[in-house]
């Protein structure tokens, strides 16, 4: 099979013919048919996520149709489209597992770090970690659903049900984030990049109420903030944007520095907490809540080979919505 394979972080991926897998116990081999570019990849690319197996096929927005199961699986056939989410494994033993929180793990794989991903003609995947696709999308417009829709749903689940939302970083996650919050009829305040017209003309087109620089000061406060962009500095940002008693979630896998700030933004019972990977509920939730919305995802697909380019469009914020690599 075709793959882009990362030999060393910091080095492009290397187009590569590799053996096709073969599903083990409760494993099914899928036929990739797209898989999403996540900010999540770019780190693990950068090597600010450590020790990653390699060499290593990124990619964990995968969409793709079994074709062959391993010994033990049920629930699933030979042809059904499925997704492959972040989350590949879990040991199903530690406190956090036996109490309902599998997204902390002790022992956990994530698919496109320990565990070979979607930036190849077919992917293993644990059959008890891949989820049915709803009727309604195409291939490329699904992907994004397996890990900006569902770490933009717990986000959104943890900001708790305050009606005015504010969303850093106004990408893959937040486009499709916006759109449930709406849909909860909550109001969305989009930062963006300062200057960044497009994004921000992006956001008032799925709803904001309000679209600005991620400098600016909203003309309301909020009652929670989601920080999607991998900027510290925005954490006291945010902090200054949310009312008494505010939320402000941190989204993604891995930030820059955050840097020293006042304790009064923080005082009046305002929280900072963050969101880990996600749990097989959320997955099972989101997934069925998606076609109700309807979240309708904005793709940008490209071949598998420019793989490195989609890497470095998504660096630079080039990207309107997420790329998606087609095999």
């Amino acid at each position: 099979m075709k793959a882009m394979v990362m030999e060393t972080a910091r080095t492009p991926l290397r187009a590569a013919e590799l053996p096709v897998p073969k599903p083990g116990p409760h494993h099914v081999l899928i036929k990739v048919a797209a898989c999403g570019v996540c900010r999540t990849d770019l780190h693990v690319f950068d090597g600010e996520l450590d020790h990653p197996k390699l060499p290593l096929v990124l990619g964990h927005e995968i969409v793709g149709r079994i074709e062959a199961l391993g010994e033990g699986v049920e629930g699933f056939t030979i042809g059904e489209r499925v997704g492959v989410p972040w989350l590949g494994s879990t040991d199903g033993t530690c406190h956090y597992c036996r109490s309902g929180h599998e997204n902390l793990c002790d022992h956990p794989l994530f698919t496109g770090y320990q565990i070979d991903g979607g930036y190849a003609e077919y992917t293993v995947a644990d059959a008890r970690y891949v989820f049915p696709i709803p009727e309604g999308y195409s291939d490329a417009e699904a992907a994004p659903l397996l890990c900006a829709g569902l770490i933009g749903y717990r986000s959104l689940k943890l900001a708790g049900p305050g009606r005015r939302l504010g969303i850093y970083g106004f990408g893959a996650a937040a486009h499709i984030v916006a759109q449930v919050a709406r849909h909860e009829g909550r109001e969305v305040y989009a930062f963006t990049r300062p200057g960044d017209d497009r994004a921000q003309g992006f956001a008032r087109e799925l709803g904001a109420v309000w679209a600005g620089g991620s400098d600016e000061t909203p003309p309301e406060r909020l009652d929670a903030a989601i920080i999607f962009a991998p900027v510290g500095a925005l954490v006291p940002a945010a902090l200054r944007a949310v009312r008494k008693g505010g939320v402000v979630v941190c989204g993604g896998i891995h930030m820059s520095d955050i840097p020293s700030f006042p304790y009064d933004i923080l005082w009046e019972e305002r929280v900072v907490r963050s969101v880990a990977n996600l749990t097989r509920d959320d997955a099972r939730e989101f997934l069925a809540l998606a076609p109700r919305v309807p979240v309708k995802t904005t793709v940008v697909p490209m071949p598998l080979a420019e793989a490195n380019e989609a890497l470095e469009r998504l660096r630079k914020g080039e990207l309107t919505g997420a790329a998606v690599l087609i095999p």
